[in-house]
């Protein structure tokens, strides 16, 4: 089948092209910025690719075409397709009947740590054997890679609750239909497509219905709206994690330490490289859910010894003049808070300078600013780039008095954060997106200060 992709440089339909590449499948296609390191992923895979979305790539004639959930109505590309009646499917609905049908699919949900939890997943699975296929929206650095098709029964799937396509609303987890889910957590965010925390508890519970009685549900023992969620109907046994009386992971950020206790007391302990309360709950549902298709939990654990964790979250790019650029992903203001106690954890009194751009459709729309000043508390230095928003952040973090530097210019931004940059500090990066390379741009111009 050849297959041409709308939007095809998202990490997700990135990872689909390239899964589509190993199947067997022809595969072509197109996105407004072509651009690295997923252009570079794709054509290295051999798959074609075009700037934009001129018409003109009808005379390709594929057998299909996938749209990626970034087209929308109005794209020239899209209305020709409709106008002459052409096949198309969205990237859930060609992942779930090419990809994932007749698979063992492990499928990691939440608000956060869908990354994290999806790569130690597959880690797991991997250092026992099990070779699974995997589609991740990050690169597990235990593989180097963001998918892979595997050629065992079992596939690890990071489940996003975003909707589908243009002509699909639903979330796009509603199409995995696993047989083992890790329910993380649950709050507020997207507030470009959904009203409301009730409205997301909705979509969650339509992908509970599809699991059958036979699966699986790991879920947080500590989130209220997932017991909601649980609450409308389980027809599938459930699991808890960070559970006080039950399953849970404990430890010391200052020695790597790690315990799994369960319900009967202490199970194993090891130690690993990473930090943080998020962190251990997250290793605690990838353990349970590694268990349901035939891994111990002291399998797991002892697996968790040797991974590395995932690009962009916590990630040191560099270090000049005695200074440390760390790039992360957060962009919400509870991955925000939880990524600086993280770092403020690792680092002790050493200045944190923290530096954000609040990129993502639900900060554009200022729906989370006013927890953004309490989300920066453990920063002693806050820079914020405040282009392109429908708000002003300099407002929203004025409780933060002093502390606080606001710049529409990204070139003003980088020079005022290298004036303020001593030797020691910490410069921690947070962005959804490339941030218009300013690691780089960071670390050059401390190297010249």
């Amino acid at each position: 089948m050849h297959i041409h992709i709308l939007g095809i440089c998202g990490t997700f339909m990135g990872g689909v092209a390239q899964l589509a590449v190993a199947a067997g499948h022809r595969v072509t296609g197109c996105d407004a910025n072509v651009y690295p390191p997923m252009s570079d992923q794709l054509q290295a895979a051999g798959i074609g690719l075009s700037e934009g979305y001129d018409v003109g790539q009808l005379a390709l004639k594929p057998d299909m075409f996938v749209v990626g959930n970034a087209i929308s109505r109005g794209n020239p590309l899209l209305e020709a397709i409709l106008d002459q009646g052409l096949p198309y499917v969205s990237g859930p609905q060609w992942l779930a009947d090419h990809v994932l049908q007749g698979r063992w699919v492990l499928g990691v949900a939440g608000t956060h740590g869908k990354t994290t939890t999806a790569s130690m997943l597959a880690w797991i699975l991997e250092d026992a054997g099990m070779a699974p296929g995997f589609l991740i929206g990050g690169v597990p650095l235990n593989f180097s890679v963001s998918a892979r098709l595997g050629d065992t029964p079992f596939f690890v799937i990071e489940a996003d609750e975003y909707d589908t396509a243009f002509c699909d609303k639903r979330s796009k987890f509603v199409h995995y239909r696993p047989r083992t889910v890790i329910l993380n957590n649950l709050e507020f965010d997207h507030a470009d497509i959904f009203a409301d925390l009730a409205a997301i508890e909705t979509q969650f519970h339509h992908l509970v219905r599809t699991l059958p009685g036979s699966g699986q549900i790991v879920v947080n023992a500590r989130e209220e709206s997932l017991q909601r969620v649980l609450q409308r109907g389980c027809w599938t046994p459930v699991v808890a994690f960070d559970d006080a009386q039950g399953y849970r992971v404990e430890g010391d950020d200052a020695d790597g330490s790690l315990i799994l206790w369960g319900p009967e007391g202490e199970v194993a302990r090891t130690h690993w490289a990473l930090s943080g309360a998020h962190n251990r709950a997250n290793a605690c549902a990838a353990l349970l859910a590694a268990r349901h298709v035939g891994v111990t939990l002291n399998q797991g654990l002892d697996a968790l010894s040797r991974f590395q964790n995932v690009k962009r979250r916590l990630e040191v790019r560099g270090v000049e003049a005695g200074v440390t650029v760390y790039d992360d992903f957060a962009h919400h203001p509870t991955a925000i808070a939880t990524t600086l106690a993280g770092l403020r954890r690792k680092v002790g009194d050493a200045r944190i300078l923290a530096v954000l751009e609040p990129r993502s459709n639900t900060m554009k729309l200022g729906t989370m600013k006013d927890r953004l000043a309490e989300s920066l508390e453990l920063a002693d230095q806050v820079f914020c780039y405040g282009a392109n928003l429908g708000w002003d952040a300099g407002a929203a973090l004025t409780p933060m008095g002093e502390r606080v530097c606001v710049e529409d210019d990204l070139t003003l931004l980088v020079s005022k954060i290298v004036a303020e940059a001593r030797v020691g500090d910490q410069i921690l990066v947070m962005s959804n997106g490339g941030f218009g390379g300013i690691h780089g741009r960071l670390l050059e111009a401390l190297a010249q200060k």
